[in-house]
């Protein structure tokens, strides 16, 4: 009987350092991770920051298309929506054109509190991001956002290039 410790062959000429899936697959990984801190205090951490910006952004006419907009379950949007109801950000008024339907609007409390997390969202991607300079950050953030656009003639809920449009361009809330 062999003593020998079984080892994974090692292929040569296997590129791992261009994989850009796994580098991909790391980067989201470490995003969720330093983002969540400054999401702690957010109703559904990420997610309710992400509603929270598009409620902000505006131009989904009710509950039912900010959850088809996001690609989140209807019903899971309602209980997202009751939970940024109760802390402030956001309210539910009736629609003019159809009293049967509410439309989702930012308090200015909502959209302070966008800013200020913007803020720390963008301070925690640095911190990500530190073995960039300033202006590599930004030239990723550019590509990284050009490609989003570019994806958009694929099968997904929504158009990236929207969602990624002008992350850090808060509106005043509607009165």
């Amino acid at each position: 009987m062999s003593t020998e410790t079984p080892t994974t062959p090692v292929a040569d000429g296997v590129d791992f350092a261009g994989d850009f899936g796994l580098s991909l697959l790391v980067l989201v990984r470490a995003y969720r991770t330093v983002v969540a801190s400054a999401l702690d205090d957010v109703p559904q951490g990420a997610r309710g920051f992400q509603t929270l910006a598009v409620v902000v952004r505006g131009g989904q006419p009710n509950q039912l298309s900010l959850a088809t907009y996001l690609g989140i379950d209807r019903t899971v949007m309602t209980y997202l929506i009751d939970d940024l109801v109760t802390a402030g950000f956001v309210e539910r008024r009736l629609t003019p054109a159809d009293r049967r339907q509410r439309k989702i609007v930012a308090t200015a409390r909502g959209v302070d509190t966008l800013r200020d997390l913007q803020r720390q969202v963008r301070e925690a991607e640095d911190r990500l991001l530190e073995a960039l300079d300033e202006n590599e950050r930004q030239a990723f953030r550019t590509l990284l956002s050009r490609i989003a656009c570019d994806v958009r003639d694929m099968d997904l809920a929504a158009a990236p290039c929207d969602v990624t449009s002008d992350p850090c361009d808060v509106a005043e809330p509607e009165s």
